[in-house]
């Protein structure tokens, strides 16, 4: 592209206006490969930076984790054919886990569409289940309405990704005159809706009668940013609150009315296990921002069948999907504003009165929890216990800090183990689908979004696999994420699964020898092994304090394995 700015304008391309339009709505940079060339060549002139990643399921993912922390939509570009095949798995968890990210995918050039063409691919129907959005823009003119459109797709109602798919040659056209658009629609939510008045008055009455209420917080408090609000909401009419796996750190678990993750990982070693009746057992029950999915309801076993549910969301096909409920269809922390006003015109003195013992009755559980876990927490030897790993960060993360982890049992060991300081804390995990191989890029993408803020990342041995290129991606950026490695030698949860279901389990779930920390310094990145747990804490210390991206491979228990209520009875308890 021309560097002097008159020769620039005179030679615009629809790349150029394509760049010129995502900087309208806030977008600074772009997680992206070589293609589309052309865009990636005229984005600078726009001011938007490029994130380069090794592989396209990893970049939609980066796109992911630094949209959920930086508030804006997360912006990834493809290749046309196998490269644009490998974001549909990115693309799926953002649209289950209502996360905005926008796809910019090449296209071949029109005039030779359906002849063949070298990588053409039916994009239109390959990204249809999986994203809220999809257009090819065929006209230069059509530009920017297709752009903002894309925008609000994936910024209004329920967030989620939308893609773009831009034949090769228009790119290189000559630009139509600058469009008179001027909206910027990259933040979310975009329009912060709230239900009618009477049903919010309706809800804190009911919340106010009851006499066992209870709050579950899913993913979508975060979404919303509508934390401050729910705490305010918990302290003032004094409600206990539990959070989904995507909702912790909705509400701080330092607070006496907090009761902590809920769902599947309530067996022995939970923190929430004996508040499971606080659940079970209510009459009233707020849910914000919750999807009520399999897992968070522990197969639809945990919430009460015979409750009144009050069910807060900007979707309103998830209002009633599993649990009919008073609709409050609308944006969480606007919601939320409103029911407290609400609140305060209620009498509440039966709430308050019932605070104390209830406030006891948390207390007492989650000190008998701690003394449960506090030898597996501090074992010494090896190999390591995970559960000692996730409590060794969690006594270096500061509040500010944002804790990532994979799928699988690294989600269930820092949703367990590490605890949630204020409300609004961050802990990312991909529970969208649940895919292996994302903590990685997730914790990338955070870190891009926040860069003075520490990020973590814990994830498994097998799902690091996945994501191993992606070392030389965090040194190339000189990210200062800390990925540490849980190396127990198996797929855990698929061989556990299989040895409760079936009575043994299939070959895949044994792995060969692997020396991580060895990768990490082959990409440049200081790896480190831990064999005990007592050389955790230095180890941490010591990558905290370079600043620069590390690795810290830890060899822990095969046999260790997280709470799930499914494994109860099955395995001997650590404890």
């Amino acid at each position: 592209m021309p560097d002097s700015a008159p020769s620039l304008a005179a030679n615009a391309t629809v790349a150029l206006r394509l760049a010129e339009a995502l900087a309208r709505h806030g977008v600074t940079l772009t997680f992206g490969q070589s293609l589309p060339s052309a865009f990636h060549l005229a984005a600078p002139h726009a001011g938007i930076e490029q994130k380069v990643y090794r592989q396209e399921n990893m970049g939609g993912t980066m796109a992911d984790g630094y949209a959920r922390i930086s508030g804006k939509v997360g912006v990834v570009t493809a290749q046309n054919g196998p490269a644009a095949t490998l974001l549909v798995p990115p693309l799926a968890e953002a649209l289950k886990a209502s996360v905005p990210v926008i796809a910019l995918v090449q296209e071949v050039t029109r005039d030779s569409t359906d002849r063949n063409a070298f990588q053409e691919f039916d994009h239109l129907k390959m990204f249809d289940p999986v994203a809220k959005f999809v257009r090819r823009i065929d006209r230069a003119d059509r530009l920017e309405d297709y752009v903002d459109m894309a925008f609000a797709a994936a910024t209004s109602g329920r967030p989620g990704p939308a893609v773009l798919l831009l034949p090769a040659d228009l790119l290189l056209e000559r630009a139509a005159p600058v469009a008179r658009r001027r909206a910027n629609l990259g933040s979310y939510p975009l329009d912060r809706v709230r239900p009618e008045a009477a049903r919010i008055e309706e809800a804190a009455a009911l919340l106010a009668r009851a006499a066992r209420p209870v709050v579950i917080a899913g993913g979508g408090v975060h979404l919303s940013g509508a934390a401050e609000e729910l705490a305010a909401l918990q302290e003032e009419a004094h409600l206990p609150v539990a959070t989904t796996f995507m909702g912790k750190g909705s509400v701080a678990e330092t607070h006496p009315l907090s009761i902590g993750v809920v769902g599947n990982t309530m067996g022995l070693g939970a923190r929430a296990r004996a508040l499971r009746p606080l659940v079970a057992e209510a009459d009233v029950v707020l849910l914000v921002g919750n999807r009520t999915n399999q897992n968070g309801t522990d197969s639809w076993t945990l919430y009460p069948a015979d409750a009144r549910f009050i069910h807060i969301d900007p979707d309103p096909l998830e209002i009633g999907r599993n649990y009919e409920a008073l609709r409050l269809t609308g944006d969480a922390r606007a919601t939320l504003a409103a029911l407290r006003t609400a609140m305060a015109g209620q009498d509440l003195a039966a709430r308050a009165a019932a605070r104390p013992a209830l406030e006891r009755r948390i207390g007492a559980a989650v000190e008998e929890w701690r003394g449960l876990v506090a030898g597996v927490c501090a074992r010494d030897g090896g190999p390591v216990r995970p559960e000692r790993v996730a409590a060794e960060i969690d006594r270096r993360l500061p509040e500010d800090g944002i804790m990532v982890a994979d799928a699988s049992y690294s989600s269930n060991w820092i949703n367990i183990y590490m605890t949630a300081r204020r409300a609004g804390q961050r802990f990312l995990t991909p529970r969208g689908l649940a895919g292996l191989g994302w903590g990685v890029p997730l914790a990338i993408g955070a870190q891009v979004a926040a860069p003075e803020r520490r990020v973590v990342c814990l994830c498994g041995d097998g799902g690091f696999g996945h994501s191993w290129a992606e070392l030389e991606t965090l040194q190339r950026l000189a990210l200062p994420v800390t990925v540490v490695v849980l190396n127990n030698g198996i797929l855990g949860f698929q061989k556990h699964a299989e040895d409760t279901k079936y009575g043994e389990h299939t070959i895949a779930c044994d792995f060969g020898a692997v020396d991580h920390a060895a990768i990490a310094r082959a990409c440049g990145i200081a790896g480190h092994r831990v064999a005990r747990g007592e050389e955790l804490g230095a180890a941490l210390d010591a990558a905290f304090a370079s600043g620069a991206p590390a690795l810290i491979e830890v060899l822990t228990d095969p046999d260790a394995k997280p709470p799930l209520t499914m494994y109860h009875g099955h395995f001997p308890e650590p404890f």
